[in-house]
């Protein structure tokens, strides 16, 4: 009786994680698995087509095959690894440093991810103005780099760079504060018998005693920064204001599947986009659990 009354107590309280998880994550995931083997244009009823949404996306839709997935793969290996090494790389240096300079600055490292959106709206849309009044164009043509000024966020040939600059510049999140909690948690007493083994310098001391010591930080920063990365397509539409971006130059998948779902109103399609999605960051994050997960 006292083994079933404990059994029961897990369950209760475990029932509000279970409801919340059932209902805005299962439910979602299959419902869009559902809809992604239909025909549905959120008036009708949703009819099933089988496979043809994924047919479609694979072997007729140009935009997606020729411009959408080289995009999020170009985005995701520069500003996924990018964000991530430069986390871990600011967290130990904060580590380093008095807990009251270091408290200012990880605020100051870590507020652009709490206010991206409205600092790609004001300002890195001023600071890459069209006109000469932008700050870039302003300072350029001052120093006579440039004769006129350039339509940076306009531009197929910059858009996609300067997108990765602002996600990096906002992507010290979540991830980042778990890093430099891991850093600052590793027993200083580790550090002292690894001298006493033959570490000899700060470089073998990150390599073969922090990251050994801190995976279980390091693989939510992981896991954090693929997520984060894949579902930042608000970027490019905030920055050159529209969407699709010119010529596709700044479309990524998240962007490809808001055009058709709310924008076109063909969910079906949508929803198969988004189950590819889906599976792009499960592949993602199973690399991720490979290299930081515990073996055991």
């Amino acid at each position: 009786m006292k083994t079933r009354q404990r059994e029961y107590n897990h369950w209760i309280f475990l029932s509000p994680y279970i409801l919340l998880f059932t209902t805005f994550i299962i439910i979602p995931v299959g419902a869009a698995i559902f809809l992604s083997f239909t025909y549905f244009n959120a008036i009708e009823a949703p009819s099933f087509i089988g496979l043809a949404n994924y047919v479609s996306l694979i072997t007729q839709d140009e935009v997606f095959m020729q411009k959408v997935v080289p995009n999020t793969l170009t985005f995701a290996l520069i500003v996924g690894p990018g964000g991530y090494i430069l986390s871990f790389v600011l967290a130990w240096l904060l580590a380093q440093i008095p807990k009251g300079p270091r408290t200012i600055l990880a605020l100051i490292i870590y507020s652009p991810s709490m206010t991206a959106g409205v600092a790609m709206a004001v300002v890195w849309t001023i600071i890459f103005s069209g006109d000469e009044t932008g700050y870039l164009n302003s300072l350029l043509i001052s120093m006579g780099a440039l004769l006129e000024p350039i339509q940076w966020l306009q531009s197929p040939e910059y858009l996609m760079k300067i997108m990765i600059v602002v996600t990096l510049w906002g992507s010290m999140g979540v991830g980042f504060l778990a890093m430099l909690s891991g850093v600052l948690n590793i027993n200083t007493e580790i550090y002292e018998a690894g001298y006493i083994d033959g570490i000899k310098n700060r470089f073998q001391e990150v390599i073969y005693i922090t990251i050994p010591s801190m995976k279980p930080q390091m693989l939510f920063g992981a896991v954090m920064a693929v997520v984060g990365t894949f579902q930042a397509g608000a970027i490019g539409v905030a920055l050159s204001g529209a969407n699709p971006t010119p010529q596709y130059a700044g479309q990524l998948m998240v962007n490809h599947l808001e055009d058709y779902g709310f924008i076109r109103y063909e969910m079906g399609y949508a929803a198969a986009i988004s189950v590819v999605l889906l599976l792009i960051v499960y592949a993602f994050s199973k690399v991720a659990w490979k290299l930081f997960g515990d073996k055991d």
